[in-house]
């Protein structure tokens, strides 16, 4: 039998499969509380300054600056202010860095070495890393240690949200992808939550970095990928993780006997470069790079400028954590159903995203509480979730299992360059106050464009290996698209 059929015999979402997936989806709380550790430790309060003009001096200035003292933050401790104010920015640019090296290191690592070694190493020094951050004793080593968090929770988070699709049947791809990106919008809020309890800000660093040491523990009781074990040739080992689920799913009598993978161990060290020589997933991953570049760019664009708006801190980014939470019902509706899928969906999502973005610079300052430009910039953080989403499910099902970390790996090294400008796209209201939201709505609709190039994975069979591309079932489908092309001319 196949592994679709092998899971089918064990239980594509048992309750071995749902407890496996419950750690690794609960660990998106600590991945959200590091993601979005300096929109809070790195806030500006009130201050004066108690002479005209601004010393100049980084000694003579604490003699001159008053703090309110409602929470502190690295502005208030390093008095990061005026020509040091760029500082905080660069703080979060580096944590988003630190993914992109991340993404680059651990998805080929992880198609390579296995997932579970490359998942824990990665999982403890994002926790060893997040103490450092928390008793940094200057900005510099701050901001390093925001480097090396950010290389260790990219690496770590990409593996994980991997390891969740393919504990389970195909059929559920699409819940747990769901279900780890809500869990990664309550931890925005929960992180909130905690910022309003914990105003010092190291406290509220350590605080938030402690949960990593559970999961880390609870981690070495998840067995290896066994999607990944018989890709590269581990049949006898994925069999044993296979029965391993069916005796905690109350199916011990099930008998599982996988086919031989096409797959040779002495070839499968699949790598970045397959993804630039095989023709399909060469143009695949260029497209697909640019939509995660938008999704990031728009995202946190939206989010790191909770930070940004009027009224109260805590609540602003507990309100763009938790507008995120409707995104997935509507997310799992839409593409599930055979009239929409994937494809359709996420250009339905970014597309509204992007609108939402260019409209908020339409509407006035004093425009009524139900319609304005907060309210049309939560829609639009609504749907790019929405799309985010989509696309982690839809990358997914695009790459085979012999490749698709390295395929997501280097997406998620394009989302990440959304992420490294995101921080500073606040800054350029000084020109503009409408350069931003202009920046997310231009990027939005062009990506929401783009991704009518690529084809539907909804009810279309997962590759196991480079040369299940060229199977029937994936020529039919490319058969379609020139079948159409000719129609067309």
């Amino acid at each position: 039998m196949d592994l679709d059929e092998a899971f089918s015999s064990v239980g594509e979402f048992g309750r071995c499969q749902k407890w496996l997936t419950a750690v690794l989806i609960l660990l998106q709380v600590y991945v959200a509380c590091q993601s979005m550790l300096t929109v809070i430790v790195g806030a500006v309060p009130e201050y004066h300054i108690d002479q005209e003009e601004v010393p100049t001096s980084q000694v003579e200035l604490p003699k001159h600056v008053r703090f309110a003292d409602n929470f502190t933050s690295i502005v208030t401790e390093w008095y990061l202010i005026k020509d040091e104010a760029y500082k905080v920015s660069l703080a979060a640019s580096m944590f988003f860095v630190g993914l992109l090296i991340g993404n680059i290191l651990f998805g080929p690592l992880s198609d390579k070495v296995g997932r579970k070694p490359i998942y824990l190493l990665g999982l403890f020094f994002d926790v060893a890393f997040g103490y450092v951050t928390a008793l940094a004793p200057s900005y510099e080593v701050f901001a390093v240690s925001r480097l090396a968090v950010g290389i260790m929770n990219g690496g770590m988070s990409l593996v994980s949200f991997v390891l969740t699709q393919e504990y389970v049947g195909k059929s559920y791809w699409a819940l747990t992808g769901s279900l780890t990106n809500l869990t990664f919008a309550v931890g925005i809020a929960f992180y909130a939550i905690l910022g309003y309890y914990i105003r010092d800000w190291r406290t509220l660093a350590m605080v938030a970095n402690s949960p990593g040491v559970f999961f880390f523990l609870m981690s070495f009781l998840i067995p290896e990928s066994p999607r990944w074990l018989y890709s590269h040739g581990n049949t006898a080992k994925a069999e044993e993780v296979l029965h391993y689920m069916a005796r905690n799913n109350g199916k011990s009598e099930s008998i599982i006997k996988l086919k031989l993978c096409a797959v040779k161990v002495d070839d499968s060290a699949f790598g970045i470069l397959d993804l630039v020589k095989h023709p399909i997933l060469r143009w695949r991953t260029v497209i697909l790079m640019y939509i995660w570049y938008v999704c990031s760019f728009v995202y946190y664009g939206l989010t790191l400028n909770a930070g940004e708006l009027k009224g109260n801190l805590y609540l602003n980014v507990a309100l763009y954590g938790l507008v995120e939470v409707p995104a997935f019902p509507l997310c799992l509706f839409f593409i599930e159903k055979p009239w929409s899928g994937r494809r359709r969906a996420i250009v339905a999502f970014l597309t509204f995203a992007g609108f939402a973005c260019i409209f908020t610079m339409l509407i006035p300052e004093s425009s009524g509480v139900f319609l304005n430009s907060t309210v049309l910039a939560m829609c639009g953080k609504l749907s790019v979730s929405a799309a985010f989403n989509t696309v982690y499910i839809y990358t997914s099902e695009l790459y085979p299992t012999a490749v698709r970390n390295a395929g997501l790996g280097v997406c998620a090294m394009a989302c990440r360059f959304g992420g490294i400008l995101a921080p500073f796209v606040p800054s350029i209201k000084s020109f503009n106050p409408s350069l931003p939201f202009m920046a997310f709505g231009i990027s939005g609709l062009s990506a929401g464009i783009l991704i009518l190039l690529l084809p539907e994975t909804l009810n279309k069979p997962i590759a196991e290996s480079l040369q299940d591309l060229n199977s029937p079932a994936y020529q039919a489908l490319k058969n379609k698209k020139v079948n159409r092309l000719e129609e067309n001319t």
